[in-house]
């Protein structure tokens, strides 16, 4: 879930106000003294002090999409949420049905991968690869199938290349399905011991057979 994050900075004015009472205040001091020298790093303190009492810190606000309590769980959505927007925008301009449906399986399992990581952080590591290489991959080779449609690129080579791309599309899809069934694999089985439990607790109780 997206948040917004405030963050307090100081302004620059202070550090513009202090380098330019050097040269100002040089040409009162001229330092070619050392005491003069002094005087002229006094007045740039005292200018930057000044500056910065009167140049209260300001808060500066962030929509962060993500907030998982980790910067590298909450960068790896990100990117994730990327390249599932890319990928949104070549089906858009796919005008293959079959592949086209394929492409949607694909979002929708990417989507709900990216709400299950988010709402369990410690997932992450599960889908390193799917992050770092399958779905990027994806995106780098439906790119390139919409730039053959689009240029209207004929011949064997082009020909084999589309083909190999429409039958993947449908074995890529089941991956990230199967991909984000086994996100829930541990979840399955605390639900099966619960129901061994629960039947042997009933059975127990002459509650069922």
């Amino acid at each position: 879930m997206s948040k917004w994050e405030e963050k307090q900075v100081w302004p620059v004015l202070p550090l513009y106000l202090a380098a330019v009472t050097w040269p100002v205040a040089s040409l009162v001091f001229p330092p070619y003294k050392l005491a003069n020298l002094i005087l002229v790093a006094v007045c740039s303190v005292v200018v930057y002090g000044a500056a910065r009492y009167f140049c209260p810190m300001r808060v500066v606000r962030k929509l962060v999409p993500y907030a998982t309590g980790s910067e590298d769980v909450d960068a790896m959505l990100t990117g994730i949420a990327s390249n599932l927007d890319a990928l949104h925008t070549l089906n858009d301009a796919i005008p293959d049905a079959q592949l086209s449906q394929a492409m949607n399986r694909m979002e929708k399992a990417g989507r709900s991968i990216v709400a299950v990581v988010e709402n369990a952080p410690d997932k992450a590591p599960q889908i390193d690869r799917f992050a770092r290489y399958y779905l990027p991959e994806v995106v780098k080779l439906m790119s390139a199938y919409v730039n053959l449609e689009k240029n209207g690129v004929k011949g064997e080579n082009a020909a084999q290349i589309i083909a190999e791309l429409r039958g993947n599309a449908e074995t890529t899809a089941t991956a990230f399905e199967n991909q984000l069934d086994a996100l829930y694999s541990a979840e399955a089985l605390d639900i099966s011991t619960d129901i061994e439990v629960l039947d042997s607790i009933l059975k127990s109780q002459n509650l069922a057979k």
